[in-house]
């Protein structure tokens, strides 16, 4: 029994500093979608945590470590239940998905604007982001195309552009009027008029 007990306890130490850098992630994620990351600062986060600076930093480097860990967090929750759906459907979903997520538009949009300048820490995964997005609709659209589901005239890298641009506008009013923005709509309506067949996941 001491044998089968003595890895458990190893454990322990590792498993709780886990918990306490989530524990940190997930606040810096409320803060970063409130003040955006030029406004926080980490003493901010660190109180918010109900910890010492000092703790904070002996979990994350500094705060563009944390806000590294923050997108990855925003990652791993914005893609849950859409990966199975085929394109067009996970977008519409997805969108879906969004608004239900606290923070999650609001941490995106903040972090999306402020980005723009080079020198930001998060300059390089919105750039990435951006263009992934863009080579990846752009892909799926060709495949419509190809198999007769997208309507003559409509350009495959036009199209995935303007989803893009339409899912970044439309998920900022929603910030806005959330009571009267419907973000999955918007995209579905749009995504009708380009398809054949439209988006029957969200019918």
């Amino acid at each position: 029994m001491a044998e089968a007990e003595e890895p458990a306890r190893r454990r322990g130490p590792y498993a709780k500093s886990a918990e306490r850098r989530q524990q940190i992630v997930d606040e810096a994620y409320r803060v970063f979608a409130t003040r955006g990351y030029h406004g926080s600062s980490l003493r901010e986060i660190a109180a918010a945590a109900g910890i010492g600076l000092s703790t904070l930093q002996h979990h994350f480097g500094g705060k563009e470590e944390l806000l590294l860990a923050v997108l990855a967090r925003r990652d791993e929750w914005g893609g849950r239940a859409v990966d199975d759906l085929p394109f067009p459907d996970a977008i519409v979903a997805q969108a879906r998905r969004n608004e239900g997520i606290p923070g999650l538009i609001a941490l995106y949009s903040i972090l999306a604007a402020e980005a723009t300048s080079p020198e930001h820490p998060g300059h390089e995964y919105f750039l990435g982001r951006y263009a992934g997005m863009q080579a990846s609709y752009e892909r799926e659209f060709a495949t419509l195309a190809a198999t007769g589901r997208l309507r003559d005239g409509v350009d495959p890298a036009l199209a995935a552009a303007t989803v893009v641009a339409l899912w970044e506008g439309i998920q900022l009013q929603w910030l806005y009027t959330p009571e009267r923005i419907d973000a999955a709509a918007a995209l579905r309506g749009y995504l009708d008029l380009v398809l054949i067949g439209g988006t029957p996941a969200e019918r």
